[in-house]
């Protein structure tokens, strides 16, 4: 180090660069360390230098706009304090600023609402769902601009950090309270989700892993009772009547075939034109359990689909719908089973109309199962069972013409042209 002296406000305005040097280091005899750097273009700072582990450490303390002189030798002060402890100031500047983002970041984090995180859990694992479990998971969520908002919208405003076993208890109680059903959805999807943020670094330790404790839902939600909602053999000259008058074709031969095929709503919703082959009379369907499984194209269902308009891939397709296809039909069919004078028919009684009427031409069990892409329950039927599909088409051909006649449909499968015959209300 150079010449030392006592540093006053106004000796740092009077320090020049001397001549042909780029810059000029005046030090400070009362504070050790303290240095004054003069460039040859007028600008000043204060500088920190001392001796590290046998090596020269300098650092800039700041501009002499900013830093006054008694707050330069403090922080000078408080430099030398530290590297006298051995202790590196740059290093500890370095952690300082590491620690500060990672607190700037945690806050950022536990400001994450249950939204942020559930719209990053939808594109997470949207891959691995079906269209109708991401569809739930959309639904369950929508906050209620044009249609009613979802059991879930009520939490999708709240931090994650909010969720807990009593925020989630008020919750389910209240739309327990409206809509049951859509509660026990929406705690199933909740509790999914709680999991996921477990595993997520992004979201660990933001909610409670336990808010979705199963004696929350066994404490507020109804009881579960098994659906009996079934189409009665006297009540299918009704059902068929008020359906086959419903305005809408797709809706109309849509409804008709979940019940002569007995599958699945969402299986037969989203029905592709390449998976139906007219000339071997055959439907392929993607199946939830098995993957695919393929059913006989019945006569009576092949002229319905064949009626149908083609504006897409979609068999039941809808110019109305965003994905070009049927979505909501149960609106129709709860008006059809209105007029029939039919009280609580879901879309699954349907299916379970199916295999519960079958009973009546006695087809075996294993045929409607293998229909219906159940899984086989005996070990002969998982094992030795293997219905060609010909055999199928035999029982279904009777299944079908046993429900069109007890429905009131004549229909001559040479002439494929169904027509109703009328049948009284009373």
């Amino acid at each position: 180090m150079g010449k030392r002296e006592n540093f006053t406000a106004g000796r740092v305005v009077s320090f020049k660069c001397a001549p042909g040097r780029r810059q000029s280091i005046y030090w400070d005899a009362k504070t050790p360390g303290l240095g004054l750097r003069v460039t040859d273009k007028g600008a000043k700072s204060y500088v920190f230098e001392t001796r590290l582990h046998g090596k020269t450490l300098r650092l800039t303390i700041g501009d002499v706009r900013t830093w006054v002189l008694g707050k330069a030798q403090a922080e000078a002060t408080r430099l030398k304090t530290l590297t006298d402890q051995g202790i590196d100031p740059r290093l500890l500047q370095v952690e300082q600023r590491a620690n500060a983002l990672k607190a700037r970041n945690e806050s950022i984090r536990r400001d994450l609402t249950v939204g942020d995180a559930w719209m990053a859990y939808i594109e997470a694992r949207r891959q691995k769902w079906s269209a109708r479990h991401l569809a739930d998971h959309q639904n369950i969520a929508h906050q209620g601009e044009r249609r009613m908002a979802g059991a879930l919208s009520a939490l999708m405003p709240l931090r994650l950090a909010e969720i807990d076993p009593e925020r989630v208890r008020g919750w389910l109680r209240d739309e327990a309270a409206r809509r049951p059903t859509q509660a026990a959805l929406a705690f199933r999807l909740l509790r999914a989700f709680l999991n996921w943020c477990t595993d997520t670094p992004a979201y660990h330790g933001l909610a409670d892993a336990h808010a979705c404790q199963p004696r929350i839902a066994k404490d507020v939600l109804p009881k579960k009772t098994a659906k009996v909602d079934c189409l009665q053999r006297e009540q299918l000259a009704h059902w068929f009547g008020a359906v086959r008058a419903i305005g809408n074709p797709v809706i109309a031969a849509y409804l008709q075939t979940l019940l002569l095929i007995g599958s699945r709503r969402e299986e037969l919703a989203g029905l592709r034109w390449s998976d139906i082959d007219f000339r071997w009379r055959a439907i392929t369907i993607r199946d939830k359990v098995e993957g695919e499984r393929t059913i006989p194209l019945t006569p009576y269902v092949a002229s319905l689909l064949s009626q149908l308009p083609r504006r897409n891939e979609w068999v039941f397709s809808s110019p109305a719908a965003a994905s070009g296809r049927l979505q909501e039909p149960s609106i129709q069919h709860r008006k059809a089973c209105a007029v029939a004078g039919i009280d609580g028919l879901t879309l699954h009684g349907l299916r379970r109309s199916f295999s519960t009427l079958t009973d009546w031409v006695e087809c075996p069990g294993g045929v409607v199962a293998q229909l219906m892409g159940h899984k086989p329950s005996a070990t002969a039927e998982k094992h030795y069972k293997v219905r060609p599909l010909d055999l199928l088409r035999v029982w279904h051909t009777k299944i079908e013409a046993w429900l069109l006649s007890e429905g009131g449909i004549e229909f001559d499968p040479d002439q494929a042209r169904p027509t109703l015959r009328m049948v009284s209300a009373s």
